[in-house]
């Protein structure tokens, strides 16, 4: 599992909202906590990022393994910068044997306007 070789998806020409990705992982079994702990390991310096809107980490109801990253930056450079980061790269190094499989990745359009950050 590897941001490294991310590609992110140019923004559309006419896109003025912010980039936004989805992260879905799948803890191992006997793996759900550290994997929990490690996401949750970069809510603070992430959302300390120059560019960062919104991060929140969340976790299946049912399905205790799944997890769902949610992250907002204001742009597509942005979110290259903070994938550049070194305790990113930490964490992906980190978490890899802890999941099944890559982590499956989003990238989104936002549809609606964006509130003022409150």
């Amino acid at each position: 599992m590897s941001h490294a070789r991310v590609v992110l998806p140019e923004p559309d020409a006419d896109e003025t909202g912010p980039y936004t990705h989805l992260g879905f992982a799948t803890a191992k079994a006997g793996c759900e906590d550290q994997v929990e702990a490690l996401i949750l390991g970069l809510v603070e310096p992430l959302r300390a990022e120059e560019g960062s809107i919104e991060f929140h980490v969340h976790r299946d109801r049912a399905d205790r393994s799944q997890f769902v990253i949610y992250e907002m930056f204001r742009s597509k450079q942005d979110l290259e910068k903070h994938l550049a980061e070194p305790y990113v790269q930490e964490f992906v190094r980190a978490i890899g044997p802890l999941v099944r499989g890559p982590l499956v990745q989003q990238f989104l359009r936002m549809s609606s306007d964006l509130p003022a950050v409150r």
